[in-house]
């Protein structure tokens, strides 16, 4: 019997998800558990919508943002009409490398320098490979932050799937690993960012003016240009962080950042 239509599955013995805390989270982290775990394997057809609303009793849009996180992560992939299944992400040298930030404002920009690297070489890439289909999906994503944000949303998980969408069209196997290994932080690190932003109007349009020169570039497949827009990106994200009012900082922003900190320690013990 197909694992998404047992009565019972592979988290059978987990505990209720909490109330209070974000639900699409916990069930991501359940189910990406699962997954690091060998409770799901590669190639194994996740359970349906259905079924996961029913097994941890909450909504389709929980669901789907579960999914959705677990995708920008690199764990799970989508198939045409029949679902999503677990990838088979081979294990790496990546997985010794333990990192540990401090919490404080330079580790959140360190965190945006990483991002400068991959973003440049993935932009620059998906302009020389691109595909109809693929610069559909960048545009796709696009639209889902503004959708995300004009509802009143973060757009964080619609941010890093953006990036996601990029990397995807860069079709290179090994850089597509490195970010799903990577998102799992810098999911949070642009939670910061984003954070920070979302303060000022004029910062909050000029990262989606950043987002659409990307998307330009790629589309009229200047390697060169869309380079630079991915590196321009990540070089105002940090300029962004580093002049942020330091009333934000003794807020929100280190409060994001510890929890940075935390589900890093949380992920260095579970390999």
């Amino acid at each position: 019997m197909p694992f998404a239509d047992r009565p019972t599955d592979a988290f059978s013995g987990m505990p209720a998800l909490k109330v209070g805390a974000r639900l699409s989270e916990q069930l991501a982290d359940a189910l990406a558990v699962g997954i690091r775990d060998g409770q799901l394997q590669p190639g194994q057809r996740l359970p349906t919508e259905a079924a996961l609303v029913e097994r941890f009793g909450v909504s389709r849009t929980v669901v789907r943002e579960a999914l959705s996180r677990l995708k920008t992560l690199g764990l799970v992939e989508s198939r045409q009409g029949s679902g999503a299944f677990v990838r088979a992400v081979p294990r790496t040298a990546l997985d010794q490398l333990v990192l540990a930030p401090d919490g404080s404002v330079d580790a959140v920009i360190q965190m945006v320098e990483v991002r400068r690297a991959l973003e440049a070489e993935c932009a620059a890439l998906a302009a020389a490979r691109r595909t109809p289909q693929a610069l559909k999906q960048i545009k796709v994503a696009m639209q889902a932050i503004d959708k995300a944000v004009a509802s009143g949303g973060d757009g964080v998980t619609e941010d890093v799937a953006f990036h996601a969408a990029v990397a995807q069209a860069a079709r290179n196997p090994f850089l597509l690993a490195t970010l799903g290994y990577l998102n799992q932080f810098l999911l949070d690190a642009t939670r910061v960012t984003r954070a920070n932003e979302a303060r000022r109007q004029d910062q909050e349009q000029a990262v989606r003016n950043e987002h659409a020169a990307i998307v330009a570039a790629i589309e009229a497949g200047d390697v060169n240009r869309a380079r630079a827009a991915g590196a321009l990106h990540m070089v105002h994200a940090a300029e962004r962080i580093g002049q942020a009012d330091p009333a934000f900082w003794a807020a929100q922003g280190l409060a994001l950042a510890d929890r940075l900190r935390a589900e890093l320690g949380t992920a260095s013990r579970q390999r």
